[in-house]
């Protein structure tokens, strides 16, 4: 055990595990990230939604939640704060910029719900508490880009709003490798589980499903 991982034993990387009703959270996977081109690409993007698409699939196959997440602003990006003045290639994302526009390999149907944001966590400033919430959800499953900043960020909200956070390691990508793994150890260490894709397909495949009186549908537990 190397020194940074004696120093976390025994205090840090607790297990929350899998409560009883899960949501994907499809976190920013729009073309800035995965056009070559971009001032905001990561090379890596394209792998993340490969693996998220896999796990998109299978929960829309189990009628689990499905929320995506992108960032918009109006004209002049006023509704972005500092966070456009500190990051001032966000301006870009308007409507009509293609950069703004969801991936084509994975892009929400009519039944997903799309949340719009202007910072970096997807609970600051939205709804996405309250429907979740209403869903009863109580784990959410978290995909998207980049690591270090929107997972990260939403993560660490989403814990703080009392759910389970779940971050597929496949399923998350960066601009560099160096932040990627440090945000992936510390999610890991203080606000959810980082796990093997390959798990969190699992778990949704284990789910039963609920249809409540009302017609909203949600995964059930077994």
């Amino acid at each position: 055990m190397d020194a940074i991982g004696a120093n976390y034993a025994g205090v840090f990387d607790h297990r929350l595990g899998f409560g009883r009703r899960p949501a994907l959270l499809l976190i920013d996977f729009i073309a800035a990230y995965t056009q070559p081109d971009s001032p905001l690409y990561a090379p890596t993007a394209a792998d993340a939604i490969a693996h998220s698409a896999g796990l998109y699939t299978v929960a829309k196959a189990h009628r689990v939640p499905v929320i995506f997440t992108r960032v918009l602003y109006g004209a002049g990006a006023l509704d972005g704060g500092l966070f456009v003045q500190k990051v001032p290639v966000l301006k870009r994302l308007v409507p009509g910029e293609p950069l703004a526009a969801f991936a084509a390999s994975l892009t929400p149907d009519a039944q997903d719900v799309v949340v719009t944001k202007q910072y970096a966590s997807a609970f600051f400033g939205t709804s996405l508490a309250s429907l979740l919430t209403a869903q009863g959800v109580d784990t959410l499953i978290v995909c998207g880009v980049s690591t270090s900043g929107c997972v990260r960020a939403t993560a660490v909200d989403g814990m703080q709003h009392g759910f389970r956070v779940i971050v597929p390691r496949e399923c998350v990508a960066d601009r560099h490798p160096e932040p990627h793994q440090a945000n992936l150890f510390d999610i890991n260490a203080k606000y959810g589980d980082v796990i093997a894709a390959s798990d969190a397909k699992a778990f949704i495949e284990s789910r039963q499903v609920l249809e409540r009186p009302e017609g909203s549908l949600m995964a059930c537990p077994e």
